[in-house]
């Protein structure tokens, strides 16, 4: 018997990790389009500029793909598709370090809205039309407390840190203190950069000064839904990050040439790769038990903290090995090891670290400390 993350008991349950035809088929266009879009040598030039956001490529992947609503039902304009799809979207925005706000308004956002069942907003998110982002820190691990803001008077005051692509939202998703999730323009809204290490998912202040709001649910079950499928489905994210720093890194070493020979030949260079390959095959595995526990709601709670807990070293991990084999050339502002090593240690943080995870796990499965 296993539990589900109401605590039900239900029959135990294999979960897929595999990736089905379709799944092949909607990664193979994903990655065709990030390719012709998503040069990493754009990335660079971005998020050295006043707009780090890619909205034109945004455009492409929301509303010529319809990937921004493949959470959201059919009869809404979305796609209906499960969390196994967005999986694998997420892997390949991870390979690309893509900067635009899929993460934030294509899942955290979606995700709290169909909780509160608006259907409003939720056909202007599936049009990819409407960017939107959940005003809770990019840190917060789900289950964890979140600042909420004051409601004096039919409008809202507060101040948010670490909103992840505030800059890029049209609305934003803010909780009070009498337990609603309010919708709030962004123009009634004050956004100020934070630095942020991974320049390609910036981070804001969010400041909310007699903003007024619509009410579209209650917060706090909205917040945890969205926490819980954003902190998921990173490990995906994670996966694509490792993924591309583990395959790139092969294919430098093959090429890469040193005493009359590929520095791959070298015994203690493939013990370090061989190292790594297992590493990025357990996190394949945990980032789809995740997804596929996200899709079918089987076991969500302990599935997100196992993929949490493991997905995080493996990505730091996976680049900063990146960095050390590229050699000098790794080192380098050009090389693009650099923005998925900092995207690595941003997600590392993002949602909870690996050791708050593990204590939830522990939790979760009644696993005392010695």
């Amino acid at each position: 018997m296993s539990t589900t993350n109401t605590g039900a008991l239900t029959p135990a349950t294999e979960p897929d990790l595999l990736y089905s035809e379709e799944e092949e088929a909607l990664r193979a266009a994903v990655r065709d389009l990030l390719g012709d879009h998503c040069a990493p040598e754009s990335v660079l030039a971005r998020i050295e500029s006043d707009t780090p956001h890619d909205l034109a490529l945004w455009k492409l992947l929301a509303d010529g793909m319809g990937l921004a609503g493949l959470l959201i039902p059919e009869d809404l304009g979305g796609q209906g598709a499960t969390h196994r799809e967005v999986a694998v979207v997420l892997e390949e925005l991870g390979r690309s370090v893509a900067p635009v706000p899929y993460l934030t308004s294509a899942v955290t956002a979606t995700e709290a809205l169909l909780a509160c069942a608006d259907a409003e907003l939720l056909r202007g998110l599936a049009s990819g039309r409407v960017v939107a982002a959940l005003a809770v820190g990019l840190h917060r691990a789900p289950g964890a407390a979140f600042p909420v803001a004051r409601l004096e008077e039919g409008v809202l005051y507060g101040e948010f840190t670490g909103i992840a692509d505030a800059a890029a939202a049209d609305v934003l998703l803010v909780p009070a203190d009498d337990g609603g999730l309010y919708a709030v323009n962004a123009d009634a809204v004050t956004v100020s950069p934070q630095i942020s290490l991974d320049l390609t998912r910036p981070l804001a202040t969010v400041t909310v000064a007699g903003a007024p709001g619509r009410r579209v649910g209650a917060a706090e079950p909205a917040v945890r839904r969205a926490l819980t499928a954003a902190a998921g489905l990173l490990a995906s994210e994670q996966l694509g990050v490792a993924d591309w720093a583990l395959t790139e890194t092969v294919r430098y070493l093959k090429e890469r040439r040193q005493f009359n020979r590929p520095v791959g030949g070298f015994q203690a260079v493939k013990h370090r790769l061989a190292q790594l390959w297992l590493e990025v095959v357990n996190l394949r595995a945990a980032a789809r038990a995740a997804a596929d526990a996200l899709a079918t709601g089987v076991d969500t709670e302990v599935a997100v903290a196992v993929a949490q807990a493991y997905a995080s070293p493996v990505a730091v991990h996976a680049t900063e090995e990146a960095v050390q084999l590229h050699g000098g050339i790794g080192m380098t502002w050009e090389h693009p090891a650099h923005l998925s090593l900092k995207r690595a240690k941003a997600d590392s943080l993002a949602h909870g670290t690996a050791g708050a995870h593990r204590e939830s796990l522990a939790a979760l499965v009644d696993l005392q400390a010695p």
